[in-house]
């Protein structure tokens, strides 16, 4: 028997990936990369997951699924899903490995994992598959999508919007499977935010991306790249004022101990996307080819329902938390339908009788504007930076919103 050379380079995840990033998590280790590089051929000899099954064959198969999260996370979930579905349709014929972010190094590495075979299947967002692919940006972009979680279910999932990008990861030897997305993102910060001037001066971590960069420089704060490890202190310690995230990651980390106000701003959705090695996935059989394809599908409606309920459930336990240490904590934004969500108690309890939550009123259409004129000057950088075909990419993410909002914009 031959030994799985990922047996030699299974490290333990130190901290989850920085969801607001697509990436953006450092080097990694260089040893650990090595290793996988030099181990990447006998991956493929000394498995079975790549070759073609023939009809009776009982021997049992390994897929690797590698994502850039931690365990518990909206990715973490829909590997779980992925995983389950394929081992009870093949009757355990075929077993699924999940690898947690950190088990195998950086979401670049895992990426040039998936493009070698070394795993078979994994998460490839915008932020580190844009090196290799830098269309993909366009999603870094912000108000390019809609403010409803449905419409961005449709338009990311559309045929012809899966098959533009398809080509393009079909080039870098992947197979493009699914995007979908993680929730809003989210402002936490130390004081009311309602127009570009209320951010002028303030230190905003961001990632080092040259669009995020530029996005918050021309609203008039600071951009300040910071590691994410170390936002939590920087926040604690004012080394910078204000960060961005889903709202699964804010209470994860607990950036909303360290600040007094979230602001929902409507500006941008975290996106990401499944991806498979394209030569294993060619070679499976017609069968297993399109199981993989019923699953994915299946996929799409429930990580929109995953996503959704940890919105809820991990906002809730941010009021919860700040009831329980009576830290005051200011929310502006759209929360309406949050709010209509819960039960009687629980807005009872939460909203109504929560002396340190206050509901500030929503952007008005023009302060909300103020945000979406200043963003438009960001995407001469994109079309700078994203290649060949990313103004192609920009129209066509455009059409698609206007035709499932029915509007002109």
């Amino acid at each position: 028997m031959v030994m799985n050379p990922l047996n030699l380079i299974w490290k333990k995840p130190t901290e989850p990936r920085d969801p607001s990033t697509r990436e953006q998590c450092g080097t990694g280790s260089t040893t650990r990369l090595l290793l996988v590089l030099a181990c990447a051929s006998l991956v493929v000899l000394s498995t079975s997951c790549d070759a073609p099954r023939k009809p009776g064959d009982s021997a049992t198969t390994t897929w690797r699924f590698a994502i850039e999260e931690s365990v518990g996370s909206v990715q973490y979930e829909y590997a779980l899903g992925f995983k389950r579905r394929i081992e009870e349709r093949t009757q355990g014929r075929v077993r699924v490995e999940i690898y947690p972010y950190g088990t195998l190094g950086t979401s670049t590495q895992i990426t040039e994992q998936l493009n070698m075979g070394v795993v078979q299947f994994a998460m490839a967002s915008p932020g580190s598959l844009g090196k290799f692919i830098p269309e993909l940006q366009v999603f870094l972009l912000h108000f390019i999508l809609s403010g409803d979680d449905r419409v961005n279910q449709r338009v990311l999932s559309h045929p012809e919007l899966l098959a533009f990008f398809n080509e393009l990861y079909q080039r870098r030897g992947l197979t493009l499977l699914a995007f979908y997305g993680e929730g809003e993102m989210v402002w936490t910060t130390k004081s009311e935010v309602r127009t570009p001037a209320d951010l002028r001066g303030v230190k905003f971590r961001v990632m080092t991306s040259p669009i995020l960069l530029s996005a918050y420089g021309a609203y008039g704060a600071s951009p300040t790249p910071l590691p994410y490890s170390e936002v939590y202190s920087g926040l604690q310690l004012n080394m910078i004022d204000a960060q961005v995230n889903p709202i699964f990651a804010i209470e994860r980390q607990k950036f909303h101990e360290v600040t007094d106000w979230l602001i929902f701003p409507g500006h941008s959705h975290f996106v990401t996307s499944a991806a498979a090695n394209r030569p294993f996935l060619e070679k499976l059989s017609a069968e297993d080819r399109g199981l993989v394809d019923e699953v994915i599908r299946e996929l799409d409606e429930e990580i929109f329902e995953v996503q959704r309920r940890f919105q809820y459930e991990r906002l809730q336990v941010i009021l919860e938390q700040s009831r329980g240490k009576g830290h005051p904590l200011h929310l502006c934004g759209d929360m309406r339908g949050f709010v209509k969500s819960l039960g009687d108690e629980d807005r009872i309890a939460l909203i109504e009788r929560n002396e340190f939550l206050h509901l500030d009123p929503v952007w008005s259409e023009s302060e909300r504007n103020e945000f979406v004129e200043l963003s438009r000057d960001v995407e001469s950088v994109y079309l700078s930076i994203g290649g060949e075909q990313a103004k192609d990419a920009l129209d066509l993410l455009r059409r698609l919103v206007r035709e499932e909002t029915g509007t002109h914009r």
